[in-house]
């Protein structure tokens, strides 16, 4: 079988090895590809490897070889479903890979704004220690996690990873989920997302995007949180209206912003939000660790392997 990966740097820059995929037949590598050369690289193509890179209807038409696409990542939005179903080919996608990388993110962009890590380490490099009368100085304070409330915009598997390492620094944990009963955790509550905000000190999301929450973090719902209040998001970009989330932090709302992703990515270099001194970025990395790609390069192998077994795994349905 003829595997064309589209855009492999992402999942694979160079520490790991294609050697398991190239065991299941003849394997072609991109490390990016341009939407208008993805039918060109793509020709005489059984299988597809894409995880940015869209798969348009007119795509999947122009490549009569197509079988299979294996989408990289958890998000199957870049592939059109319906086209796919309708010539045939199998779509699958990966879940559940990356969970230990993104709770442990939430954690080092709050603990950034928090400890301030970062701010101090550059003090101490340009000498303000060396110059201070005291044995130990400050000049932007310290916030402990211990018996604060950390609430989480939905539950699934990273939301309750990271709930775990929230208790156990000693913070209440409230929740904001669509299943409750299915899903309780001992030492986690659950409550409305109006309460949510309100009760806050740390806000979380963990919440998949759809068409009906797309900004629903506005300036109606920032309104609510404690001016002391912090809000993180490593899950979808569009939840956040971030015009208002500056305007939020302009006006100390609320205190501040830690961000792994955004409504666009790369986003504009321009925006207000990252002039911002109480805000944290990072480039859409939570999910990047060098564990959670080799876990990734396992499993898209594994979704091949079965799909050539003819007993394909993680199937992506039209709705």
């Amino acid at each position: 079988m003829r595997i064309v990966v589209l855009d492999g740097f992402t999942l694979n820059p160079g520490d790991l090895s294609w050697e398991s995929l190239c065991a299941l037949g003849e394997v072609v590598v991109y490390d990016r590809t341009p939407v208008k050369k993805v039918v060109e690289r793509a020709a005489g193509a059984d299988i597809i490897l894409t995880n940015k890179t869209p798969i348009s209807a007119e795509t999947i038409a122009n490549i009569p070889s197509l079988k299979y696409i294996g989408v990289m990542a958890t998000g199957y939005n870049i592939v059109d479903i319906q086209a796919a179903h309708k010539n045939s080919v199998i779509v699958t996608n990966v879940a559940g890979y990356s969970t230990p990388a993104v709770a442990q993110h939430v954690f080092a962009l709050l603990l950034e704004l928090l400890n301030k890590v970062g701010f101090y380490s550059e003090s101490v490099r340009k000498g303000e220690w060396h110059s201070s009368v005291d044995f130990s100085y400050w000049n932007q304070s310290i916030t402990e996690l211990n018996g604060k409330t950390f609430g989480i915009v939905g539950f699934g598997t990273i939301g309750r990873a990271t709930a775990k390492i929230a208790l156990a620094f000693g913070m209440r944990v409230i929740s904001f989920h669509k299943h409750p009963e299915r899903d309780q955790m001992d030492g986690v509550e659950f409550c409305s997302l109006e309460t949510l905000f309100e009760m806050s000190d740390v806000v979380s999301l963990h919440c998949p995007l759809n068409d009906q929450n797309i900004g629903f973090v506005n300036k109606e719902l920032l309104l609510k949180m404690k001016p002391n209040a912090i809000i993180i998001n490593t899950a979808r970009g569009p939840l956040i209206n971030h015009d208002d989330l500056a305007d939020a932090l302009t006006k100390k709302i609320i205190a501040g912003a830690g961000l792994d992703v955004y409504s666009v990515e790369p986003p504009q270099e321009v925006h207000p939000i990252f002039s911002h001194p109480n805000c944290v970025f990072t480039p859409h990395q939570a999910w990047a660790s060098f564990e959670a790609r080799e876990r990734l390069m396992n499993l898209v192998v594994e979704n091949v392997r079965a799909f050539q077994r003819n007993e394909p795994i993680h199937v992506i349905s039209p709705k």
